[in-house]
């Protein structure tokens, strides 16, 4: 029977940022154009954190079911290492994605019941992630759909859930947090290439290779940081943005230097804190040019 705390763990708090980062800057974003809304925005981030620990779960259970979990270097695994049954965190995964619904289900009604087609494609991306007989993040497809989930869908359904419309502003804060979410991923399979391949898990990093991984992490780090330089269009603000640069210089210098196992774990760590240091300072910045 796992403890208390071995279920925090198996939680993940450390990829919380990619949940909490994407509710900011779309709040932000709503600011922005005076449609700022407190209890929506904490509606998008009940949804938001719920679904983050129910992939993490989901992922647990699925990856500990087919064994690639069995000699993981990282944060623990419930299945993996047998403190807790499949039945069990299978169980966990799913009482989160519910949560996730039902306040997803009251964020639709007092906005647009469109909001549940996001959603539930947002629940099934969750799951099939590594659920399933054919699990998209054993094809290359994990960064892909984080980008999209943990970007475009999270950051634009905030904004519009509380101001109703779209705005370029907002469209670049999607594509930003999203890219940082991605290489938080990125990192996190790169670090798992020698078991990954082993168990046959295909992820992005196991099918470019290290070098490119490394050259990709960089990559989707310095392209958050373009575009908030260019949202200044919008207003100067956003260059509070720039407050997270001296974290991912630290993190994109330790992916770059060929750091491999445990060496990586905390690039993770520092990822996560960039990307809500970002966030922090692009909501803040949106918020006050609006």
């Amino acid at each position: 029977m796992a403890t208390p705390a071995q279920w925090i763990e198996g939680a993940r708090p450390r990829t919380l940022p990619a949940a909490i980062s994407p509710v900011l800057v779309g709040t932000g974003a709503a600011a922005y154009v005076d449609g700022f809304v407190w209890w929506k925005a904490l509606l998008a981030l009940g949804v938001a954190l719920a679904l983050q620990i129910g992939v993490n779960y989901a992922n647990d259970y699925s990856d500990g079911i087919r064994g690639t979990d069995e000699n993981r270097v990282g944060p623990l695994r419930l299945v993996g290492s047998k403190v807790a049954s499949p039945g069990q965190v299978k169980t966990a995964a799913f009482t989160c994605f519910g949560i996730g619904a039902a306040l997803g289900i009251v964020l639709a009604a007092t906005t647009t019941w469109w909001l549940l087609v996001a959603g539930a494609a947002s629940l099934l991306g969750a799951w099939f992630y590594t659920g399933g007989k054919r699990p998209y993040g054993y094809r290359a497809l994990g960064e892909v759909s984080v980008f999209l989930f943990f970007g475009l869908v999270a950051v634009l359904g905030t904004t519009y859930a509380q101001a109703e419309t779209i705005t370029w502003p907002a469209v670049a804060g999607a594509v930003s947090v999203g890219s940082i979410a991605c290489a938080l991923l990125v990192a996190n399979n790169l670090r798992d290439i020698p078991t990954d391949s082993v168990t046959g898990k295909r992820t992005l990093a196991v099918v470019l290779g290290a070098p490119r991984s490394r050259q990709l992490y960089a990559a989707l780090v310095i392209l958050a940081f373009v575009l908030a330089a260019v949202s200044v269009i919008a207003t100067p603000w956003t260059l509070l943005a720039f407050i997270a640069a001296p974290l991912a210089i630290k993190s994109i210098r330790v992916v770059l230097s060929d750091a491999v196992g445990p060496a990586l774990i905390p690039v993770l760590k520092g990822t996560g804190q960039t990307e809500l240091l970002y966030a922090v300072g692009l909501a803040v910045g949106l918020a006050l040019g609006g």
